[in-house]
């Protein structure tokens, strides 16, 4: 398989507080990542070094062969558009219709004409089943709909890879499943994802490899059912009795 993603030495300080330490880790093309553990475990800084969102301050994070953290800021941006990024908060343009939040980044940063662009969105939202909210704007949509939105924007710049920051933790419980059902048919897909994730049902159902994150380390990593049934560090067990209660 090939390494699109692949992290040596990483860490991360912030002052003197040492959020990362030492990560060692590859993401192969079309594997589907969850990365889980308590909050304060360094997780959502570790996903945002992928695309150098966070520098890191020491290692390197190769994507497809080229380390990102040694790239000017040009040939960083042009990477960077194949990594598709979703947030806990949506980061929509309010002043745009949904429609438009969506062709934004292929009109702009790819150059693709306007029909084009309107035709791919359309494709899009369909696949995120909000074909019938193109011309509404995000302040009459509801979480779960903003936050599919958001999928649909990323995926317009048609990435080789997803990462997802906790994409469900800041929607009400009802909303959760219309998200994950998105990313689910994306995994179904192909697409490589590494995602950050409080939702242990969704990790042992979609993941191909289920990374555990405490105290800035991955302290363990397997497939799903080995690390739901069968966790081998005091640690991930620990987290689990909490989680699965």
């Amino acid at each position: 398989m090939l390494n699109l993603i692949e992290v040596r030495n990483l860490k991360k300080a912030f002052g003197t507080n040492i959020v990362l330490k030492d990560i060692n880790e590859t993401v192969e093309k079309g594997q589907v990542i969850c990365v889980v553990g308590p909050s304060g475990s360094g997780k959502s800084t570790f996903l945002r070094c992928l695309n150098v969102l966070e520098e890191p301050t020491e290692g390197q994070v190769l994507f497809d062969g080229k380390d990102l953290i040694h790239l000017n800021e040009e040939e960083l941006n042009g990477l960077r558009q194949r990594m598709g990024m979703v947030f806990q908060s949506f980061n929509l343009f309010p002043n745009m219709s949904v429609l438009d939040n969506v062709k934004l980044a292929p009109l702009r940063v790819k150059k693709v004409g306007e029909e084009k662009a309107t035709e791919d969105a359309k494709k899009l939202l369909k696949q995120v089943g909000l074909e019938d909210k193109a011309e509404q704007y995000p302040e009459s949509l509801s979480g779960g709909q903003m936050q599919r939105v958001a999928i649909a924007r990323a995926l317009a710049m048609d990435p080789e890879v997803m990462l997802f920051d906790e994409p469900t933790s800041a929607l009400d419980p009802e909303m959760v499943g219309e998200v994950l059902k998105v990313m689910r048919d994306l995994a179904d897909s192909g697409m490589t994802m590494v995602v950050v994730t409080h939702e242990m049902g969704f990790a042992k159902e979609v993941a191909d490899q289920i990374w555990f994150m405490d105290d800035g380390y991955i302290q363990e990593k397997g497939k799903p059912q080995d690390f739901f049934t069968a966790p081998k560090t005091e640690r991930a067990r620990a987290f689990l009795s909490k989680m699965l209660q």
